[in-house]
């Protein structure tokens, strides 16, 4: 299969599955908010619903598929609660005192819709949002009680403290220094690979997974992470803000140190698609050969947008 063939079947995978995860989300978002409705519910819908790859769900229902076959409707609940967590990180991201950005998926941010503490409430509301639905995915599941139990926890050890949130507090103190590329690396595995990988594993553990079967498809998650964030720096410093429908000016505008700028846009692809090659490593070392989770890690590392 050429490039061009694999990005188009992996656009063709995340595009259908997405559609399954928007149902999935609906109906979260439709059972954890408050009734009657709240100020807060056009402004999580807005934060939530609009747009976006769905790559972590996506990764979930993915590594289901790959050990368990066609995923059941509980799965997408579990890969609903990953896309609400992601949706609160951007929410937040976006807001003046982290990355002050006007524009996310092509149109006027969340605060800059709803206010700041609107767009702050919105994100904390999300959290346990995603709790929520994580753990009645894995009861309609028909999970054990440790197993649902290690579902949520390794979606609450991603987003907190230990990844997604330790990560953006790494990422806020390095801004206006020179950060070297393990330092780097340190910020896009908790930032974004720890949710990445939290995806991958708890897919498998949905299906049951055994203990090192589970840790093989979170170590690809997390190379996988990797590429993705490296890819998006180089896009960041190489596509134009309508074609990302984001301001690609941030990380020059915050002096943040960027991968691409450590070792020039081609060093920085050379990176992404190492990255990549190590997460299909991650799983044949196991003994689990997957196509469309290749191909996702692939696309991953060489995406255009």
């Amino acid at each position: 299969m050429t490039p061009q063939a694999a990005t188009t079947s992996v656009e063709t995978l995340l595009a259908a599955e997405a559609a399954r995860v928007d149902e999935a989300l609906e109906r979260a978002l439709r059972d954890a908010l408050a009734r009657p409705a709240t100020a807060l519910d056009p402004v999580v819908r807005y934060g939530t619903l609009w747009g976006g790859k769905r790559l972590r769900p996506v990764l979930c229902v993915q590594a289901y598929r790959s050990l368990a076959g066609d995923p059941p409707a509980p799965v997408y609940e579990i890969a609903a609660a990953l896309e609400c967590i992601h949706a609160y990180s951007l929410l937040h991201d976006d807001l003046p005192w982290m990355d002050d950005d006007d524009t996310r998926r092509g149109r006027p941010s969340t605060h800059r819709v709803f206010g700041t503490a609107q767009a702050v409430l919105s994100g904390a509301a999300l959290i346990s949002i995603a709790c929520a639905t994580a753990t009645r995915g894995a009861v309609r599941l028909g999970l054990g009680e440790e197993a649902a139990a290690d579902i949520v926890g390794a979606l609450a050890r991603a987003a907190g403290a230990g990844g997604m949130v330790g990560g953006q507090a790494l990422d806020l103190a390095g801004e206006g220094g020179s950060a070297g590329y393990e330092a780097l690396e340190r910020i896009h595995a908790l930032k974004t690979g720890a949710l990445l990988s939290a995806a991958a594993r708890m897919g498998a553990l949905a299906a049951g997974a055994s203990a090192p079967v589970a840790e093989a498809f979170a170590a690809y998650g997390a190379h996988l992470g990797l590429a993705f964030q490296v890819a998006d720096d180089v896009l960041e410093a190489s596509s134009a803000a309508a074609v990302l429908g984001k301001p690609v000016d941030g990380d020059a505008r915050l002096a943040k140190s960027t991968v691409p700028g450590l070792l020039g846009l081609e060093g920085a692809r050379a990176v992404a698609f190492r990255e990549a090659g190590l997460a299909r490593a991650a799983l044949r070392e196991a003994g689990l050969a997957d196509g469309a989770l290749a191909a996702l890690a692939d696309y991953a590392a060489g995406r255009d947008r």
